[in-house]
């Protein structure tokens, strides 16, 4: 039995992993525009800083991308080790960081990827509609009232970490919750800087003109 457990525990976050790795803003701007959105506006292959380069042309594309790897990877957990091993939410948690880090770490793409924040709301989404409709509300909100996605993003990170303790009394999921919720801060943590200094960019539906502006 615990071979067994291992096994899937390793196809599990093996798949979700790789899974993560194919990043929409990566790919995109790789292989259709043969550039490198790293290496333009604020440097982070994500949906924001996509948008602000290439406008909004592929921007479902890449939207399309991060939310389906995170969707298969909640689903591939969810069956491994849910249904199978009887784990249930925490398969979903698993699976869920495991995809999160091959966005975030890319191994095809070396190791730089983007923040995670479209794929943590399309995983929020599958495993609790409620938590994942309270996170896009606070998001909204805030983006309507600030203009700043980072700070929309954080705050819907904390949302998500408080809906995992309110809704799950499991221990160990709460703790992935946080880990999740975490890896999603700290890789915004330049943004939290910039936002204490009150230098954060504002989101504008204009793209840029120069590309090396962002």
């Amino acid at each position: 039995m615990l071979g067994k457990a291992a096994l899937l525990l390793v196809l599990t976050v093996a798949a979700s992993y790789l899974l993560g790795c194919f990043n929409g803003a990566l790919l995109i701007s790789k292989y259709i525009f043969h550039d490198d959105i790293r290496a333009h506006g604020s440097g982070n292959a994500g949906l924001t800083n996509f948008y602000r380069v290439f406008g909004g042309g592929l921007t479902a594309v890449v939207i399309l991308c991060d939310a389906l790897k995170a969707i298969i990877s909640v689903l591939i957990g969810g069956w491994l080790l849910g249904d199978i091993l009887g784990w249930g939410v925490l398969g979903e948690y698993i699976a869920g960081l495991s995809c999160m880090l091959g966005h975030m770490y890319p191994c095809m793409f070396q190791f730089k990827g983007g923040k995670g924040v479209l794929s943590e709301v399309a995983m929020v989404l599958m495993i609790d509609w409620r938590m994942g409709l309270a996170w896009l509300g606070v998001f909204l909100v805030t983006v309507l009232l600030t203009r700043m996605v980072s700070l929309g993003s954080l705050l819907g990170c904390v949302t998500f970490m408080i809906g995992t303790a309110v809704l799950y009394h499991n221990p160990v999921v709460i703790f992935f919750g946080l880990v999740i919720g975490g890896l999603v801060i700290w890789r915004h943590r330049a943004n939290v800087v910039r936002i204490i200094k009150g230098e954060e960019n504002k989101f504008s539906f204009h793209k840029k003109g120069d590309k090396k502006e962002g």
